[in-house]
């Protein structure tokens, strides 16, 4: 059992290097399952419209999971009531349209799990993520609710995410950060059996600041004239890990990152 999470796609870069190459990496890598963080896939590089959605889950998507840019995009208010395969943070404040978790059947018809959370420090208000998550592991468990779990943590700081991955370990098969767009080289098996890294980077162009435009960006932080973010248009790279998952446990076997394409040092 194989899955593949790619970290968050960035504009039109992100979307069409999915597009383009994920269906080829499904095949060539017998990915069984894709989950991946669309809160920047708007062609503006904030939130998700319906037909970006739809793009990336004809392209081999099977989950898309946000954050804090998940209502950017006013229509995706209305469009996440209906779409079960797009999440949103588990922990917003109530009430808040659509879910933060859900259990979806893959091919092999075993049941994947997907909660996506947001951290609560530098990061739109919601409620605490270490409550609610307590309330969650009273409430559901590997191999009792679902075959797998997979968890998008939606965070700016590693200390935190780190906390998460710890509180989770033996109880999922994957945590992964996501949110600052960079990938980091700490992916590992935790020590009760979990697949972990801090952040899984981006799906867009590395030639930026974090998927914006790095001329206006730098302009930006020098407070010269400059316009709103918008994002860098260059060659896109795919970014993320994919994890080898047990099927007696649910839990990880291995865990390797995945970067392709563009200007980054490729794994695959």
């Amino acid at each position: 059992m194989r899955i593949l999470f790619l970290g968050d796609i960035v504009g039109p870069s992100g979307c069409n290097i999915v597009k383009k190459l994920l269906p080829d990496v499904i095949k060539k890598k017998n990915l069984d399952f894709v989950i991946a963080n669309g809160e920047n896939a708007a062609d503006n590089g904030v939130g998700i419209t319906e037909k970006i959605s739809n793009e990336l889950f004809k392209s081999g998507v099977n989950v898309i999971t946000t954050g804090n840019h998940v209502w950017d995009q006013k229509e995706t208010v209305e469009h996440i009531e209906k779409e079960k395969k797009l999440l949103r943070p588990y922990n917003l404040t109530a009430p808040a349209p659509g879910k933060g978790f859900e259990i979806f059947l893959c091919k092999k018809n075993y049941k994947i799990g997907v909660l996506n959370l947001m951290g609560n420090v530098f990061m739109r208000k919601c409620d605490d993520v270490f409550t609610e998550v307590d309330k969650f592991l009273r409430n559901y468990n590997l191999k009792k609710n679902y075959d797998f779990l997979v968890i998008d943590f939606h965070g700016e700081i590693t200390s935190e995410k780190m906390a998460i991955g710890h509180l989770f370990d033996g109880k999922a098969t994957l945590i992964t950060g996501t949110h600052t767009h960079v990938p980091t080289n700490d992916a590992r098996i935790l020590q009760k059996g979990s697949a972990y890294i801090t952040d899984s980077g981006m799906c867009g162009d590395y030639d930026s600041v974090i998927g914006m435009n790095k001329v206006n960006s730098i302009n930006r932080f020098f407070k010269k004239k400059s316009e709103k973010h918008y994002p860098s248009l260059g060659d896109g790279t795919l970014s993320g890990v994919i994890v080898d998952c047990c099927i007696e446990t649910g839990l990880a076997k291995k865990i390797n990152s995945f970067v392709m394409g563009g200007v980054l040092q490729n794994t695959n």
